[in-house]
This record gives C-alpha cells, sequence and structure tokens, in this order.
C-alpha cells in the first residue's frame, strides 16, 4: 500500500505550521507508522531546528539538491533524508539544504518555472512515487502566501492538505482561497489527483484569558471554513464541534524557541497542547475518516489510531494500594516466572498520571477492601484507550479477602474476580491469571461490536406502549444509563444496560397501555444512530 503526501500550509507565517508538522509526524512515527518530513519552505527553512535534539548530524543537502540534482542529468533522486533519533518511531527528514553560506545563493538560483519547462514534474513523480513506497506519511512544510513552490507543494504533490490558520480574517481567508486554488490548478495536471481533502487547523487560539472573544472567532472561522469540510466531515458532525478538535490552543510555556511538546506531555491532559495535537495526528493517520466517532468519543478515536502499532513493552501492568504492596511484588515476580512480563504501577504514586500510556497490553488491580480513587481514574483511562482500539485488551481484578465486592464500582463489580483469600497462595492467582491471558482470544460474538449490536436491537424492541407507567420511568433511566455508560467507554456497565433493557421490553398482558412520555423515542433514535455508526466499523 502506498503512503499519503499531506502537505501543511499556511497563508501568513508565523501560525504554528512547522510546530505543528514536527510534532504531529513524531506521534504518527510513536503509533507505528513511517514517516518522511519534507522541508520545502526553501525561503525561510526551520523543521531542522525544532528536530535538533532528535538529528543524529546537520543536514549535508535536501530538497534544494533535488533541483540541482536534477539539472545534473539525475534521472532518480539520490537519498538525502536523514533518519532522526526517536527511540519509539521511525521519522526521517529531507531537510531544505545544507545550512551553509552557499545556501541563499543556490536557492535563488532555481528557476522553477524554467525547471518545469524541462520536465522537471517528471522527475518530481518519481521522487514522490519512491517516497510513498517507502513511507506511510509523507508531510511536507510549504512555503507561505502564493508562489511557484506553494504550487508545487499545495497542488501537485499531496493527496490530502492541512490548511493552519490564527483567529484572523486574513489568515482564515487565505487558507480557503488557496485550497480553492489548489484544486484548480490540480485540475490542470497531467496527473491523475484525486480533488484534495483538506484539513484546517485553527491554531495559537488563546481561550484562557480572553475567553467570550475566543468563542466569537471560533465560530467566526468554523463559518469560514465550513466549505472544506464539504467532501469529508460525516453529515452528523457539525463544522463548528469539528474545528474545535481541531484547533491548537496557545500555551505560552511552548511558544519559546523550536519544541517538541509530545516528547515531554506524554499522555496529555485536556488542556494541554499535545492533547490537541494527538486529534490532529489521529485524523490525519484514520486518512480522515470515522469522524463521527471522533465527535462522540475523542478518546477512543485516537485509540484506534494507535493501533498501527500493536507492540506492548509490558504484557500486563499491576495496579495497587500501598497497603498490599508486598504481595504486588510476589505477584508480579510469580507472573515473571510464568512468562509474563509484569510490571507494577503505585496507584497514587506521584506523577503516576503522567505515566505513558500504553506501556501494557493489559491492566490488573489488585483492590484491598475497596477501590482508590487513582485506581479508579487509571481504570478509566485504560477503558477508554481500549474502547474501539486492541480487541484483545483486557481488565482485570483480584480482591483482597478484606474487600467486598457488592462495594466495588458497577465496571469493575461485573468482571470475573481472581481471589487472594484465606488459604489461597499468590503463586495460584497468577496461574489463574496466566491461564485467562494464555486463552484463545475471545471470540467476535464477545466483542464490542456484538455488544453494540445487540444494545442498538434492544434499543429498536422498545415497545409502543407498556402495561404500567412506571415502566417507561425504568426504560427512560436505562436508556440515559446506556448513553452516559457509551460516553464513558464502560463497556461492561453498557453490556448490563441492554439486558435490563431486554427485560423491560418484555411485554406482560394488561388491559390498560401507556404510550411513551415525550422525548423519550428521540432519544432512543439518537442512541441508536451514534451504534449504527459505530458498528460499521466492525466486521460481523
Amino acid at each position: 500500500m502506498t503512503g499519503t503526501v499531506v502537505t501543511f500550509y499556511s497563508y501568513k507565517g508565523g501560525v504554528g505550521r512547522s510546530f505543528a508538522l514536527a510534532n504531529v509526524a513524531v506521534l504518527l512515527a510513536r503509533w507505528g507508522y513511517r514517516v518522511l518530513a519534507i522541508d520545502w519552505d526553501l525561503e525561510a527553512p526551520g523543521l531542522h531546528h525544532y528536530f535538533a535534539p532528535v538529528l543524529p548530524k546537520a543536514p549535508d543537502g535536501g530538497v534544494v539538491d533535488l533541483a540541482y540534482d536534477f539539472l545534473a542529468g539525475a534521472s532518480e533522486p539520490a537519498e538525502r533524508a536523514i533518519r532522526l533519533g526517536i527511540e519509539d518511531g521511525a521519522v526521517a527528514l529531507l531537510a531544505a539544504g545544507r545550512q551553509d553560506e552557499t545556501y541563499t545563493r543556490r536557492v535563488q538560483g532555481i528557476d522553477w518555472d524554467d525547471l518545469y519547462e524541462h520536465k522537471f514534474a517528471t522527475f518530481l513523480e518519481r521522487c514522490r512515487a519512491e517516497w510513498t513506497a517507502s513511507y506511510d506519511f509523507v508531510l511536507i512544510d510549504s512555503r507561505t502566501g502564493i508562489s511557484d513552490i506553494g504550487g508545487i507543494c499545495t497542488a501537485h504533490l499531496p493527496d490530502r492538505l492541512a490548511v493552519v490558520f490564527t483567529a484572523n480574517q486574513q489568515s482564515v481567508d487565505g487558507a480557503v482561497n488557496m485550497a480553492r486554488l489548489a484544486d484548480l490548478a490540480r485540475d490542470r495536471l497531467p496527473y491523475d489527483r484525486a480533488v484534495h481533502l483538506v484539513l484546517p487547523i485553527l491554531s495559537r487560539l488563546d481561550n484562557r484569558v480572553e475567553y467570550e472573544r475566543a468563542e466569537s472567532w471560533q465560530r467566526r472561522c468554523a463559518e469560514t471554513v465550513a466549505p472544506l469540510f464539504s467532501n469529508w466531515l460525516a453529515q452528523s458532525v457539525p463544522e463548528d464541534v469539528m474545528l474545535r478538535h481541531l484547533t491548537l490552543p496557545y500555551v505560552s510555556y511552548w511558544s519559546f524557541g523550536e519544541q517538541l511538546p509530545v516528547l515531554e506531555e506524554r499522555a496529555p491532559s485536556a488542556d494541554q497542547i499535545s492533547f490537541a495535537l494527538e486529534t490532529v495526528a489521529s485524523v490525519i493517520a484514520q486518512q480522515f475518516d470515522r469522524t463521527d466517532l471522533l465527535a462522540d468519543n475523542r478518546d477512543a478515536y485516537v485509540a484506534s489510531a494507535r493501533t498501527q502499532e500493536r507492540a506492548y513493552e509490558l504484557d500486563l501492568l499491576v495496579s495497587s494500594p500501598r497497603s498490599v504492596l508486598d504481595t504486588a511484588t510476589e505477584f508480579i515476580d510469580e507472573l515473571g516466572a510464568l512468562g509474563v512480563r509484569a510490571h507494577r504501577a503505585l496507584s497514587g504514586a506521584p506523577g503516576f498520571l503522567d505515566r505513558k500510556t500504553d506501556t501494557a497490553r493489559h491492566l490488573c488491580l489488585i483492590v484491598d477492601k475497596e477501590v482508590s480513587r487513582w485506581q479508579v481514574t487509571e481504570a478509566d483511562r485504560f477503558l477508554r484507550h481500549t474502547l474501539d482500539a486492541d480487541g484483545d485488551r483486557r481488565l482485570f481484578c483480584v480482591l483482597t479477602r478484606d474487600t467486598d465486592r457488592e462495594r466495588l464500582p458497577g465496571f469493575l463489580r461485573n468482571l470475573r474476580h481472581l481471589h487472594l483469600d484465606t488459604g489461597v497462595r499468590t503463586r495460584q492467582v497468577a496461574q489463574q491469571l496466566h491461564e485467562l491471558l494464555t486463552d484463545a482470544p475471545q471470540g467476535r460474538a464477545d466483542s464490542t461490536g456484538t455488544a453494540l449490536r445487540e444494545a442498538a436491537a434492544a434499543l429498536r424492541n422498545v415497545p409502543g406502549e407498556v402495561a404500567h407507567r412506571g415502566r417507561w420511568a425504568l426504560i427512560e433511566q436505562t436508556v440515559r444509563d446506556m448513553t452516559v455508560a457509551l460516553d464513558d467507554g464502560d463497556l461492561a456497565l453498557f453490556r448490563d444496560l441492554t439486558v435490563d433493557l431486554e427485560q423491560l421490553n418484555e411485554v406482560r398482558g394488561n388491559s390498560d397501555r401507556f404510550v411513551a412520555p415525550d422525548g423519550l423515542r428521540s432519544r432512543i433514535g439518537a442512541l441508536i444512530e451514534r451504534l449504527d455508526r459505530r458498528i460499521n466499523v466492525y466486521p460481523k
């Protein structure tokens, strides 16, 4: 399968275009994609500054040399990309060129119109074919404004455009106009290129101080860029909702120098810039598709983009409170003896929420008396990143003898529990868990897709009339709870509520009949629509 070429363009400079590209490149690589970043902003190259901490050496050539190689008679592009030193991903940089005293003269010496007169376009097609054969994503940093180089980057080379703009009319109008001009120029190319899919990215929006003005400009920008969504955004998703997901906030800390926050913010919270960068990278990774899922559950959408990389450092992360620290250590040692790569996550330890999110395929909670709020948070994060991602990721729960099962939260109460009780040795529980881990993967009948289909069927089977008015109150509450469980990614509770609804749907004989209260049918219909969109993701 050939790779995808995405050009990052901005009509004005200083909007954070290179910043967005560099960070998205690192995220895509971390998720298992092979990425080539190309600095085609020849008049003001900057990607090498962002990647400086991970560049093994200064670039000794780049895009400028493509032109001079062609003029020298080369039929194929020379290899000039540099592999970056990123531990958990494959990113290469094709810089603008060697940054020495000759660089400016060499850039100014290129006549792009003359190059195209001499079939440079054919040479670029060979370059493009080689890049897309070697990489999953080729991200091009384009020159600002309207220029010959801009035409190469926006019309000739890309499959997709990412237009970056700030909250001022000149910036957003220029971005929208360039997308239109790029499609017109594309129509005149002798190459088979589909109509652009254009990703609008509102950058550097400061909504922390001037909240009302930021909201006003957010709406204004959404109205202006709405046409850019027309050929890829799911019809059920409003343009302003999508643009909010594609908004990079202004964070003063990251406004100094050229930095890669995604290297530091490994598990970002919603108010951190890496959170927004993850969303943008996810849309690109998913080829601008499944945006209805993004609108429903952003965390699940990002998690599904990450599933390109299925290698985990650990098989199991064991979360335990300090009260059973020794027991947890012994448990992990026993698992290790059975060949399970396990490590302890000390719930409540300072900084545990900043830990890299997906280090382990599975999570095991050791609960002593009651679940700590830290363990609830950790389990919630795990479930949110698991829903619609890897189907074989599982949550396990080990209870000490002082733990009352009935006091557990619903999403844990319905799991199959292992017990560290009197007379039960840690080795026995480790063996039981090992057997669960090494069992054949659960069939599709027990998959997320099946759970969604069963829920949709139960909702469609809600009767038109019931024999007791009070039953409608129960049905209405169950539908509300199902919606909340879906939002929270609590699949175990969602399944239980589906069973409850199926039982409530059973019509019992009675001469009286009561119709559904106002608004319930519309709520049921809205939930069915959400489920149907997700069901389309899963094969039967």
